[in-house]
């Protein structure tokens, strides 16, 4: 009959106060901004919205979901005010050959926000995940809908682990994931505020669509290839590629794992395979 206490106290995402936080000129080009307490899957939301108009975006937070997806369909679990967990949706004019790198262009945009709030030392390990020394820190999830020769309906995904309390950690690194969280890249300080770190989400991220609009991967690669986790590393392959191990040795200009054996340099392209480093 005390009552209780939570063991990682948090303050609640409110939509408001992340909309004041973006530039003025990403406000007005908010359509529609919300921070909810419980979905089913904030990707799943807005993909069945309608597709915002061009220029335009919508964002969607959640403290928790009940189905919150990962890659190749993998769960997403995020303990309620334990992480970021924010989706946002775009309109392409056409489907770009180069569609496929916009996971790694938005890793980048990633790493560009986590730095405008303090943190330093995460990696991006191909094709979409945030890495650092101690395990996964975050991912990014990209969905789509479109018509042959129409705009493309885009909604980014991605999930960061502000502070997962203990039990969590065990559970993950029982299921094979050791995680990360930004409470510990900050000790001994505070980790950032979550709604100054989803505001510089959304507004890197935004700017990364316009940015890959404009020029597809290329002004994104270099600040990936800097970041790369896996670059000359020993790594096996699991899916449908042509080589099942090799040594990464970076990405192309579209956005493809280059995986060499045997001193031949095969493409590996995303979607198609999972990547984990040999000694995994």
């Amino acid at each position: 009959n005390r009552g209780y206490r939570l063991a990682l106290p948090t303050t609640p995402l409110d939509g408001e106060t992340v909309r004041a936080l973006l530039p003025p000129a990403l406000q007005a080009a908010l359509r529609e901004g919300e921070c909810a307490g419980e979905v089913d899957s904030t990707n799943a939301r807005l993909l069945a919205r309608p597709a915002p108009p061009p220029g335009q975006f919508d964002f969607l937070t959640a403290e928790y979901q009940t189905a919150g997806r990962g890659r190749r369909g993998r769960s997403w679990l995020a303990p309620p005010g334990g992480a970021v967990c924010l989706s946002w949706s775009w309109s392409f004019e056409a489907l770009s050959p180069s569609m496929g790198a916009l996971s790694l262009a938005i890793g980048v945009s990633a790493l560009r926000a986590l730095r405008s709030v303090g943190i330093d030392g995460v990696q991006l390990k191909w094709p979409n995940d945030l890495v650092t020394s101690e395990g996964k820190l975050g991912g990014i999830l990209i969905e789509m809908r479109t018509e042959s020769g129409g705009p493309v309906h885009v909604v980014i995904g991605i999930g960061v682990n502000v502070a997962l309390p203990a039990d969590l950690q065990a559970t993950l690194a029982q299921m094979g994931t050791a995680a990360a969280d930004l409470a510990g890249l900050a000790a001994p300080a505070p980790a950032p505020a979550r709604a100054d770190l989803t505001a510089a989400l959304i507004r890197e991220g935004i700017g990364a669509v316009r940015e890959f609009a404009a020029s597809g991967f290329a002004p994104f690669l270099d600040e990936y290839q800097a970041a790369d986790a896996l670059r000359d590393r020993p790594v096996r392959l699991q899916g449908s590629g042509p080589v099942d191990d090799g040594v990464a040795r970076g990405v192309d200009a579209d956005g493809a794992l280059r995986v060499e054996r045997q001193g031949q340099v095969h493409r590996i392209i995303a979607g198609e395979v999972s990547v984990r480093t040999a000694s995994t």
